[in-house]
């Protein structure tokens, strides 16, 4: 057996996991191929970069990611101490100074003794000893190749569009109701949001006139084949989402037998059913658009949004039949994935992956059981989460509505999403 861990990828997930091996006296080969050669989205060499917003979401533990980042602050996540170190003014928020976060992670990582470092691209997983691959939604053309290889499927799932999710208890059943079209009331997969022409017209207007947000060139040339926008499509017509994703044929509003103008349809998107995906509203409208424009929607007035639709190039693995609790993955036991490559999304969720990979990848070297974390846990939920079966399966940020329910039924949203943080710290004291 070699005396070192490889990580293949310098981006967060890959950075917590070789400072945490490092840090545990263990040897880490770090290979990462800036900036020999960059991905369309990446600029600098440092380590850590971060391509979109500077913003690691809400400190709060009401708040799923708040939840996600006091867990990891517990566990010792040294990326989250280099955010908590470099934070510029954000409110209740976490926010940092991108620069001084990317150069101090590349200071950790750079200074470390057991660190060996590699700016080079790697196409071949090596053969010997455990290896971490955190190579990200833009893995290179060459290793992607050969990821395909040792996971036996015969491609990457590809995703450039997705629709928002909503919390199922956060839409109002006195509007909404269940069923298929031409009365398959039996039908709980489907939850029907009937409109009104007035309503129709007032949200159709709002829809086209929202603020859209801007794509990178090279997701530019691919976005729009296979997949419309709702936005664009509207614009074709004041009817087009009528004959389309809106169709409300077959369907009878229970709440006076009337027929609707339009009619959406919100898809269950858990095997929990606590989640539900609004049926073609695939979108590149900024996240504020979208929960003010969908909001109108009648049933979602007071509606969570747990993930915004997005229109972007994204790779991940079919991690959910891949991969276990620990992002190990099954086949090959000396092989780990972490970061968005897996189906978690957002900065915060890959540092989570790479801590739990990595913590694990130690107790392989060292011949000890796995770490499986409490699925009363954001970190353990989300490791759950992309590891079960799921044909309706799509990356996923951490939020509530994957934690398993409480024992007692709390109508107050943020007492009950508090009363689910205290379990959960509770879990890690």
């Amino acid at each position: 057996m070699v005396d070192y861990i490889t990580v293949i990828g310098g981006g967060l997930a890959g950075s917590e996991a070789a400072l945490q091996i490092a840090n545990s006296g263990i040897k880490v080969k770090l290979y990462e191929m800036k900036p020999t050669k960059f991905s369309e989205a990446h600029c600098n060499e440092n380590f850590g970069e971060i391509v979109c917003s500077n913003s690691f979401k809400s400190n709060l533990i009401t708040n799923a990611c708040g939840l996600l980042k006091e867990e990891l602050r517990m566990l010792g996540s040294k990326l989250i101490e280099v955010a908590d170190k470099t934070a510029v003014p954000a409110g209740q928020a976490l926010a940092v100074d991108r620069e001084s976060f990317s150069k101090e992670v590349t200071r950790l990582i750079e200074e470390n003794e057991n660190i060996e470092i590699y700016r080079e691209e790697i196409t071949t997983i090596p053969k010997e000893g455990i290896v971490i691959i955190a190579t990200g939604p833009l893995t290179s053309e060459g290793l992607s190749k050969e990821i395909v290889n040792i996971t036996g499927e015969d491609k990457f799932y590809f995703y450039d569009a997705a629709a928002p999710i909503v919390e199922k208890e956060s839409i109002d059943m006195n509007i909404a109701f269940y069923g298929d079209r031409y009365g398959k009331t039996g039908d709980y997969s489907y939850i029907n949001l009937p409109m009104n022409k007035e309503e129709y017209i007032y949200f159709y207007n709002e829809l086209i006139n929202a603020e859209s947000s801007v794509l990178h060139e090279f997701e530019k040339r691919e976005i729009f084949e296979g997949c419309m926008p709702i936005e664009i499509m509207a614009k074709r017509g004041i009817d087009t989402l009528r004959f389309g994703p809106l169709k409300p044929v077959g369907f009878v509003d229970p709440r006076d037998g009337s027929k609707p103008y339009a009619i959406v349809q919100l898809r269950q998107d858990n095997n929990k059913a606590t989640l539900y995906n609004i049926v073609g509203f695939q979108t590149n409208l900024k996240f504020g658009e979208q929960k003010r424009v969908f909001s109108l929607l009648p049933g979602l007035k007071n509606a969570n949004f747990v993930k915004y639709g997005v229109m972007h190039k994204n790779t991940y693995i079919n991690s959910t039949k891949l991969l276990d609790e620990t992002y190990n993955l099954k086949s090959d036991s000396r092989i780990f994935f972490a970061g968005q490559i897996t189906g978690v999304e957002g900065y915060v969720e890959s540092i989570s992956s790479g801590m739990v990979a990595s913590l694990n990848a130690i107790r392989k070297y060292k011949c000890q059981e796995k770490i499986i974390y409490s699925e009363k846990t954001m970190i353990g939920c989300l490791a759950k989460y992309i590891s079960m079966p799921n044909d309706k399966f799509q990356p996923m940020n951490a939020n509530f509505g994957i934690l398993p329910e409480l024992d007692v039924k709390i109508r107050d949203k943020k007492t009950r999403y508090k009363t689910l943080a205290d379990r959960s710290l509770a879990y890690f004291k």
